[in-house]
């Protein structure tokens, strides 16, 4: 791992879980960041960490992360940033516990998603959302360190969101249609059993489609005059989450409805067009782990597909396919009026890189650029 004096020192909550190895492995030689301490829980504390965990990965431990010490998740850190691959169930109270300590928290877990005041950023869409971190009123027991929170959306939403963001920023939706297909790695680890998902498809995963319902409105939602809240973005949102045997890579089939008074004019050509020349922050400023192209259509009849697709661009890319018009009479949509359009299409994305550790290292590479790390 290289380091020099200018290099920022991060740490890693719940560094032994999944998302912790994969934080590991794409903060292994980053140009901005070193990772100078590993966090786990009280098992794990104390130990190497080559053996507190059962390293998951394809490529091996880097040599001197499985030589340091875990600490235990409340102790003191020295690093004011610190990744959060923590589990819901601890992650709370605990990202709140580091953000009072005066230190930036980028988190992958939903717990502060929806907080009044907390970013839930793609950096491609609203890296402007990062102005909220301005509003956190934490406990801070120094009063020269003031922490805050920035979180990343769940993994299905990443992929929803950057497929729905350049639709709506050049057509307007009205309403918007999900069926996901999701990996067993979104699970975690040992995630689903073999008996389960093995010849099978589960059509629920709990908590699953309300969070994809009310973040993607948050993210394609608009900062309020006061620059304190986020006002949602006004179309409906319908989603409908599966578990299928795929290791890695979420698909959503999407439909969706364009706004009746659109002043662009929509076709195949149009949207198409919307998603191959879609850029943000994250392309403009060159960020290290930033897609050269976010979100690609393929034209092939039988791609995205996960096998084939989901390491694109760094698996960092949003792959999409089959787009085509609803026919008028279907009976999945109400029948639109003369002017709305509807088209469906199918999304891919990596979920446990672009839509996990990836979009919270690539936070952490816009707060950086706006100067928010410290």
């Amino acid at each position: 791992m290289r380091y020099n004096k200018d290099m920022i020192s991060v740490a890693i909550l719940g560094a032994t879980g999944m998302v912790g190895q994969k934080l590991i492995q794409l903060l292994t030689d980053h140009p901005y960041f070193t990772i100078t301490e590993l966090v786990a829980s009280k098992k794990s504390s104390g130990r190497a960490y080559k053996d507190a965990c059962t390293w998951l990965q394809n490529t091996p431990i880097p040599s001197d992360i499985a030589t340091m010490t875990v600490k235990e998740l409340y102790s003191p850190l020295k690093s004011i940033p610190v990744f959060s691959g923590l589990d819901s169930s601890v992650a709370g109270d605990a990202e709140t516990h580091y953000a009072s300590m005066g230190h930036t928290v980028i988190s992958n877990a939903k717990n502060h998603r929806m907080d009044t005041g907390v970013p839930l950023i793609i950096p491609e869409i609203n890296p402007h959302h990062a102005d909220l971190i301005a509003t956190q009123d934490f406990l801070y027991q120094d009063a020269n360190k003031k922490g805050c929170i920035i979180t990343n959306p769940n993994c299905a939403t990443i992929v929803a969101s950057l497929a729905l963001a350049p639709l709506y920023a050049r057509f307007g939706l009205e309403s918007v249609y999900i069926t996901s297909m999701q990996a067993i790695s979104g699970a975690g680890y040992p995630g689903v059993s073999s008996m389960e998902i093995i010849d099978n498809v589960i059509p629920y995963i709990a908590d699953e489609e309300e969070k994809l319902e009310s973040e993607a409105k948050k993210i394609l939602g608009s900062l309020s005059k006061n620059n304190t809240d986020i006002i949602p973005a006004p179309f409906a949102m319908h989603a409908l989450c599966t578990r299928v045997p795929v290791i890695d890579g979420h698909s959503l089939h999407i439909i969706v409805e364009f706004s009746s008074d659109s002043s662009n004019t929509i076709s195949e050509e149009a949207i198409i067009d919307a998603w191959n020349t879609f850029t943000g922050t994250p392309q403009v400023q060159a960020l290290p782990l930033a897609p050269t192209q976010p979100v690609l259509y393929f034209s092939q009849k039988n791609r995205p597909q996960p096998r084939l697709d989901r390491d694109r661009d760094k698996g960092m890319g949003i792959c999409i396919g089959r787009l085509k018009p609803c026919r008028r009479k279907t009976e999945v949509l109400p029948k639109p009026s003369h002017s709305t359009k509807h088209y469906s299409f199918f999304a891919l994305g990596h979920n446990t890189i672009r839509g996990a550790a990836g979009a919270a290292v690539l936070n952490a590479e816009l707060l950086h650029h706006k100067r928010l790390l410290t």
